[in-house]
């Protein structure tokens, strides 16, 4: 029997179906760019909202909140609101402050 040589097929190791979309992923984006990524899906958005109609949206929207609202209490909307809003006022004053920060870029 012939002796398996290191390049053959039988050798390499398996793949993972999850592996194998990354690669391919990573090598789409490699090749045309990430921004790739949000011009395909925003052509896909609008193929699917000519399809299928804004009130499709409005639909699995309604469906996804209700899930949401079962899986973790009414509650959970007025807590991650509120994270939400702590997070805009954090981001405001950050860019206040930075406004206010003098120019430190040398003048000739």
């Amino acid at each position: 029997m012939a002796e398996k040589k290191g390049g053959d097929a039988d050798d390499r190791k398996e793949m993972s179906v999850r592996e194998a979309g990354k690669k391919g992923g990573d090598t789409v984006r490699d090749r045309y760019g990430s921004t790739f990524y949000e011009e395909i899906g925003r052509k896909g958005g609008k193929a699917t909202r000519d399809r299928h109609g804004v009130e499709f949206y409005e639909s699995i929207g309604q469906k996804g909140g209700k899930v949401v609202k079962d899986k973790y209490g009414p509650d959970f909307y007025e807590e991650i609101g509120h994270k939400g809003g702590q997070k805009v006022k954090k981001l405001i004053a950050e860019a206040k402050k930075k406004l206010e920060e003098p120019d430190e870029t040398p003048k000739d």
